[in-house]
């Protein structure tokens, strides 16, 4: 399955959204427009169904209720979120979830989400399986702040739903956190999305499958990092988990290395090649090009299509970029997502829905020429006017 459809009222910087999704999504927006806050959305409903996680934490670990709800609200406190989960982009979605949720508590009481509304569709049975709302007689203060989804008592015919949005993946790799090896047992057994735990999931991993999965990075490194050869993984006396690999210069055998001296751009290709390999349902991408050349970059939008259809299904790879050489080829209007600010609040758009971006491909413009200066600030050219110093 993929997510198909995100419809949401007043999350954060978005007010209302309401768009279509393929199995792949290029997120493009100006800076401070939402492009985290839209994938984080998709990460709230992973939150609420994690081990250790839940209604209530999904909630606290964003600030509370107040954080999350759109400045534009003004005297709608509630915040919705509804999600299409689909087989087949032509036919209805197999499932719809909806929740709304609002703040409740305040001076000695404790802040905390209520539920407003849970809702679970299913397509077989052609019913609501799940209608819950604060005004029903089975419902109170308590049962209010937890949802069905997350209890596994509960959720038993929408189960599907609740071990999808489990597998649900989110990468936005820091190479210095990967380096830091003395961080790695604070991170280990632990959800890290900036790649402080990356080592720890590849040691977890079956032995031949961690194998397999080196050897078809390794390929890649051999035609984007040359001098770095025969990448491995390996334990240390401390039982410390390492990237190992030799770099070849001038010595006749090369020097070996380790993560602490890779680059940047090789821990974000390495972190980003293991991602897409190790899993099968929808994966979150922050800005996958940082760090890499242009080279590189314009050959990731085909390089992940390839990636994605593996094992006989297509998996979904939503990805935020600013970058023009990422959108340059093979990128189609409908797998791009444009975000626009307004004073109330960002909008939303799917590019085959945007007049401008239409026409530009008409006349046969790039994805990139169509969608980069839209997506740039209104007055970025006044940049060059401000004087600096005397």
């Amino acid at each position: 399955m993929y997510i198909s459809k995100v419809k949401l009222d007043n999350w954060r910087n978005f007010k209302s959204v309401d768009v279509d999704f393929t199995h792949r999504i290029f997120v493009v927006g100006p800076n401070a427009s939402g492009k985290s806050n839209l994938l984080d959305v998709i990460r709230f409903l992973r939150d609420i169904v994690k081990q250790a996680g839940g209604f209530q934490y999904a909630v606290e670990e964003r600030g509370g209720v107040s954080k999350i709800r759109c400045l534009a609200a003004r005297r709608h406190p509630d915040v919705g979120i509804e999600v299409h989960l689909s087989e087949n982009p032509a036919q209805e979605p197999e499932w719809i979830y909806r929740l709304v949720f609002k703040h409740s508590g305040g001076g000695i009481i404790k802040n905390q989400a209520v539920i407003v509304e849970e809702k679970v569709w299913n397509k077989k049975q052609k019913r609501w399986v799940l209608e819950r709302n604060n005004k029903s007689p089975k419902e109170d203060s308590d049962t209010l702040k937890f949802t069905h989804l997350e209890q596994p008592t509960s959720n038993k015919e929408f189960r599907e739903v609740y071990r999808f949005l489990q597998e649900i993946q989110y990468l936005n790799i820091v190479p210095q956190l990967v380096r830091d090896a003395d961080s790695y047992m604070l991170s280990a057994n632990k959800e890290d999305y900036h790649g402080r735990n990356l080592l720890d999931k590849i040691s977890k991993t079956a032995k031949n499958t961690r194998d397999a999965y080196i050897r078809r990075i390794n390929e890649v490194l051999k035609i984007a990092v040359p001098q770095l050869e025969e990448l491995q993984f390996i334990t240390d006396k401390k039982g410390t988990p390492h990237l190992e690999a030799i770099y070849t210069h001038w010595r006749a055998r090369g020097a070996l290395q380790q993560e602490a001296q890779f680059s940047d751009g090789t821990l974000r290709l390495i972190g980003f090649m293991w991602a897409l390999l190790d899993g099968q349902e929808t994966i979150l991408l922050e800005e996958p090009e940082l760090y890499l050349h242009t080279a590189i970059i314009k050959q990731l939008p085909e390089f992940i299509s390839k990636l994605q259809r593996r094992k006989n299904r297509i998996r979904q790879v939503i990805i935020t970029t600013h970058s023009y050489d990422l959108l340059t080829e093979g990128i189609g209007a409908d797998e791009v997502v444009l975000l626009e600010t307004t004073p109330e609040g960002t909008l939303a758009r799917r590019g085959d829905c945007v007049e401008q971006i239409k026409q530009y491909l008409e006349a046969g413009f790039s994805m990139a020429e169509a969608v980069i200066p839209a997506s740039a600030p209104k007055d970025i050219d006044k940049l060059q006017q401000i004087k600096i110093g005397d």
